[in-house]
């Protein structure tokens, strides 16, 4: 009976053939399974006749063997903060679980989730534009249930488009997600940041999955990022173990070794603060083999630095030696 549960959880309708075995039972039995699920308080809908199923819908109540309001409430707001990030690892995990919280909680809980994320501020560590969660919630729909989605999209240039897209994969990298789809008008496998994503609606038009070219959707994300032309391209040369670098910089850039005590660092980047935190991080000697303008930002930053461990008697020059253009207010860690 969980394990029925949880495949009606999905919210998809299941023709009573295929979830008898899916289950590895008779259809006497899954019958049987199905009043009881219904005596515990499930609203579970069946249609009778050969096309015949099965289907959970949204009841007045959450479910009583699962969760009470206050529950309910309470795990899609920690649901909800998990997927944008702040817990490392388990991201796809929470949006998964959100889907199935979300498809059976009645509107007056939506209300109280909703009100909770809108008037509550998350004191996260690190920047980066934020994610809506019922947008996530969509996508992850439309992924499961092979669904075409349409949304407005605002390129990374600034132009606005409508797409209609046969979504594949939600991947989480870093503090962004990405869609990875199909673009129906464009004929060409796709990546959208989500956060430039508005106004996502699932058409109902079913569609067959195609095959991802390399089958990895983190990777082909990955590889989309890193063919996006960038200002810079970082080469620098750390006197330290690739094993002991690789951890410091993880997907802001690229580690090669070189020998058992030296590796390359590779990042392509629109500033250089990046770039200069990560070889601050480190905490090893190194040589800037590119760009020139890495150097003179890393020697600007080290006067500042300079200047403010000096003592008030030293003879020191003021602060508008240093050329502030070198300090960009923003960066973008990622495209």
């Amino acid at each position: 009976m969980l394990r029925l549960l949880s495949l009606l959880q999905t919210h998809r309708y299941w023709p009573g053939n295929e979830l008898a075995a899916r289950l590895e039972v008779s259809q006497r039995t899954l019958r049987r399974d199905i009043d009881r699920l219904r005596e515990l308080g499930y609203p579970v809908d069946a249609r009778r006749g050969v096309a015949g199923g099965y289907q959970l819908r949204s009841g007045a109540a959450m479910p009583p063997l699962l969760l009470d309001d206050e529950e309910a409430v309470a795990i899609a707001v920690g649901l909800r903060t998990a997927a944008a990030g702040a817990v490392d690892g388990i991201e796809e995990t929470s949006v998964r679980a959100l889907t199935k919280i979300v498809q059976v909680m009645p509107p007056r809980l939506r209300r109280r989730v909703d009100a909770l994320q809108k008037y509550t501020v998350p004191a996260v560590m690190g920047g980066g534009p934020t994610v809506d969660a019922v947008a996530l919630t969509v996508i992850a729909q439309a992924c499961r249930d092979d669904e075409r989605l349409r949304f407005a999209y605002t390129a990374r240039a600034g132009e606005q488009t409508t797409r209609l897209v046969e979504p594949n994969r939600l991947v989480s990298l870093g503090r962004r997600w990405y869609l990875v789809a199909w673009d129906v008008e464009r004929h060409d496998w796709r990546t959208f940041r989500v956060d430039r994503l508005a106004d996502a609606v699932a058409t109902g038009a079913r569609f067959r999955q195609r095959d991802l070219p390399g089958g990895d959707a983190a990777a082909f994300v990955r590889d989309r990022i890193a063919s996006i032309p960038m200002q810079y391209q970082v080469v620098v040369h750390v006197r330290a173990a690739a094993a002991d670098v690789e951890p410091l910089v993880s997907h802001a850039g690229t580690v090669e070794a070189v020998d058992d005590e030296s590796c390359r660092l590779l990042m392509s980047v629109d500033t250089l603060d990046w770039p200069a935190l990560v070889l601050g991080a480190i905490g090893a000697d190194f040589d800037v083999v590119q760009p020139p303008e890495l150097r003179d930002y890393l020697r600007a930053t080290g006067l500042l630095f300079v200047r403010a461990t000096a003592g008030p008697a030293d003879d020191q020059p003021g602060p508008g030696t240093v050329d502030q253009r070198a300090f960009p207010s923003t960066a973008k860690i990622e495209p």
